[in-house]
């Protein structure tokens, strides 16, 4: 910055602070004095929080799924305008940005460099005790925040350090704006546009958390700087005393003059008796409390294309001072200083300043909601309900994509599965799989012409519980997880408390091995076993186990339960396939959701050789956890398929059946994605033991709307709202309610 003043900037991201848990607003205050009370009076550090506008053009365009001449072209153009209909009614066109840029002095470039890069691991540290990921910025994203700054309507910024030496120019002729114009004692013109700076004028005697919060929730871009300086702790004590010193003497002067007078010494001046004892007070804090003395100047900058509008902006911002009880002053005949001193170079050019202890300056928390909107592959998932910007998210990307929709009947969690269907459809390639036990995603699979797979008695629609894949297992030999499927078949047809003994375990995985050995020897499809293949083998061994278990499987074989005992003869290599298992009946039933699961993961095994990603959807999820076999399983599911490109989504009503066993809990605590709908009082509670839901935040799933409630992903809770206007094609297919669905 000059011959020995240096600085680093750091950019952080906001945490959800307004509708945390009180003891974690508390945990985050402390972190902050924390912080304040590191930096000492060699340290300048000044926050700024940039919100800036993006073309809004130029942002929609990044949310048009383009057609491409195929049947799917109408669904694409009206998800696409549900998507802009929600930018435009959220403020996802304006760009937040917070950053931290602290200055020290130095003799020379080594001696900085090894100091700044002390206080950026420390002051790193503690960004990381608060949840908030933060990074250092180089040179040249450095560069083009300030580009940001100078160009509030988002101009592209284009710059290469190769530049520099052939066109004779400098860094700053790519950041400036076309002009300056500083003739005016009230505001100044930068480039086409009319900017003030003003400074907050600190009049409340208390401070309030979400004070800053209000300044920068606004659709409109501003510029909002807190510059803090240390004070010296032995020369801030210093300061004090000579104060209270001061005030004393006033004090004796006045009761010379109340006897001279002839009236009461003890009548002072209300303004000095309060001055005094809040400066003895003052002392005291800094003496025996963990405080410090900071010099802070806030600032505001405001930028408007026109003279009206700018004053109208600096109107709303003064209110927002007003309604705290303080004063937003223009900076007048100062704006050139004011305009560089909020820019993120750590250095204030304007010399009204106001003293704060700690605790006074830590109360203005750089924080208010975490926004969920990543780039690249993000689907939407609805608009964020307390700022009404819309949230994008790629599951992929999570440490544990899995993922839970829990809610009470009728809160919309069939709407949500089918929405996220539609989202991974239209913007991925993935492949997709359900099971639905209550036959409720047929309009919707058979409109995206998908594979709607009809498993019952009478059904002509088969699917070989037996089919294996070569990819099936991490194993050289796929037989092996194979088996224990078989196992959990067979345990599940033979009923008992017990289950299969050791000896029926033993001849089960004998014969298990024989009849796959032709189909292993050559993988042709008139080469798979089915289920009277395995009948047949048990019968050949001629031992009391092995015919004990081919008489309980006789049932599924040649008797009236024979619906598993074919071939595949379904395409089940389409994108979307859906099991509809609603007419199964009670005995079928629990197999037909075993094999579902075993279909699901040799198509996740093979997409897995191929690089592709398997969502599987699994409406009425509790009914897979009754059953001792289809938990375990669910429960390898969600151990296991992330490894394997596998994404499992879990629909249930009651959140207790996630905590029926120890392992079926493991399904809770390896989703790093849940969707919180209208819940049960006594969900509710368990929800915010378990989840770490603060009341304010569970209020958003108390009595909700169908649709709305709570987003979890990783660690980031949001309160969320997913409409779809009921005007169009794609709330017809997927609503279950009756009478509004897409007649099939």
């Amino acid at each position: 910055m000059t011959a020995n003043t240096f600085s680093k900037c750091i950019e952080f991201m906001d945490i959800s602070y307004q509708l945390a848990q009180a003891d974690t607003k508390t945990a985050v205050f402390e972190n902050l004095c924390d912080l304040y009370n590191y930096l000492d009076a060699s340290i300048h550090v000044q926050f700024s929080f940039v919100n800036r506008k993006i073309d809004p053009k130029q942002y929609a365009k990044s949310f048009e799924i383009k057609a491409q001449g195929d049947d799917f072209d109408d669904i694409r153009a009206e998800y696409t305008g549900i998507l802009q209909d929600q930018l435009v009614k959220g403020n996802n066109g304006l760009q937040k940005r917070k950053f931290l840029t602290f200055t020290i002095e130095a003799d020379n470039l080594k001696m900085a460099r090894a100091r700044l890069r002390r206080i950026e691991t420390d002051l790193l540290g503690y960004f990381k005790s608060m949840s908030a990921v933060a990074w250092v910025l180089d040179a040249k994203e450095r560069l083009e925040v300030m580009h940001s700054i100078f160009h509030p309507d988002g101009e592209p910024f284009h710059f290469d350090w190769k530049w520099l030496a052939p066109s004779g120019l400098s860094s700053k002729d790519f950041i400036a704006p076309s002009s300056f114009r500083f003739g005016n004692a009230r505001m100044f013109g930068l480039g086409g546009k009319y900017g003030a700076v003003s400074f907050l004028q600190i009049l409340s005697p208390e401070l309030s958390d979400e004070m800053l919060a209000d300044f920068l929730n606004t659709e409109n871009g501003i510029v909002v700087n807190l510059h803090v300086q240390a004070i010296d702790q032995g020369e801030a004590i210093k300061t004090v005393k000579r104060k209270i010193t001061d005030l004393d003497a006033m004090k004796i002067q006045e009761q010379k003059r109340a006897v001279r007078s002839g009236y009461d010494m003890d009548i002072l001046p209300s303004d000095l008796a309060t001055y005094g004892q809040d400066a003895k007070e003052l002392l005291k804090t800094l003496q025996s409390r963990n405080e410090r003395m900071f010099q802070i100047t806030f600032l505001v900058l405001n930028t408007a294309d026109t003279r009206q509008k700018l004053e109208n902006e600096i109107f709303w911002a003064s209110g927002v001072a007003q309604k705290y009880n303080n004063s937003l002053v223009r900076l007048d005949y100062q704006q050139e200083q004011g305009l560089m001193s909020s820019l993120p170079l750590g250095a204030s050019h304007i010399r009204i300043e106001r003293s704060l202890t700690t605790s006074s300056v830590a109360v203005f928390v750089p924080f208010v909601t975490q926004e969920l909107f990543q780039g690249g592959n993000a689907m939407y998932y609805g608009i964020n309900a307390k700022t009404g910007n819309m949230i994008m998210l790629d599951r992929k990307r999570a440490r544990c994509p899995n993922g839970l929709k829990l809610g009470t009947p009728g809160s919309g969690k069939s709407m949500s599965c089918k929405s996220e269907i539609l989202s991974v459809f239209l913007c991925t390639q993935d492949d997709v799989y359900i099971c639905d036990p209550e036959a409720e995603y047929y309009p919707l699979v058979q409109r995206l012409h998908g594979q709607v797979v009809k498993l019952s008695p009478t059904s002509k629609s088969y699917v070989n519980p037996l089919d294996i894949n070569l990819n099936y297992s991490e194993d050289e030999s796929p037989l092996a997880l194979k088996s224990d499927f078989v196992l959990s078949f067979c345990e599940l047809v033979m009923g008992g408390k017990n289950g299969l003994e050791a000896i029926e375990k033993t001849v089960i995985d004998r014969a298990v091995q024989v009849i796959y050995r032709p189909y292993l020897a050559d993988p042709k499809p008139e080469n798979m076993p089915i289920l009277s293949d395995l009948h047949a083998a048990l019968v050949a061994q001629h031992i009391p186990e092995a015919d004990r278990v081919a008489q309980a499987l006789d049932l599924y074989v040649n008797g009236s339960l024979n619906v598993f005992n074919h071939r595949t003869n379904v395409n089940i290599e389409n994108r979307i396939v859906a099991f509809d298992i609603k007419e199964l009946g009670k005995q079928l039933k629990k197999l037909g959701m075993l094999i579902v699961q075993d279909q699901i993961w040799g198509r996740v095994t093979q997409n897995r050789s191929q690089g592709k990603a398997t969502w599987y959807f699994c409406d009425e999820f509790h009914l897979l956890l009754r059953e001792e076999q289809t938990a375990a399983f669910s429960c390898e599911i969600w151990k296991r398929f992330r490894k394997w490109g596998g994404v499992p989504t879990g629909a249930t009503q009651n959140v207790k059946d996630l905590l029926s066993s120890p392992e079926i809990e493991n399904i809770l605590e390896n989703s790093d994605f849940i969707c919180l709908l209208n819940q049960a009082s006594g969900d509710r509670k368990i929800l915010a033991e378990r989840l770490n839901i603060s009341p304010q935040q569970l209020r958003y799933v108390d009595n909700s709307e169908p649709g709305e409630g709570l987003l979890i992903y990783e660690n980031v809770i949001l309160p969320f709202k997913n409409p779809i206007p009921q005007n169009t094609q794609l709330y017809r297919i997927m609503t279950t309610r009756l009478g509004e669905g897409a007649t099939v």
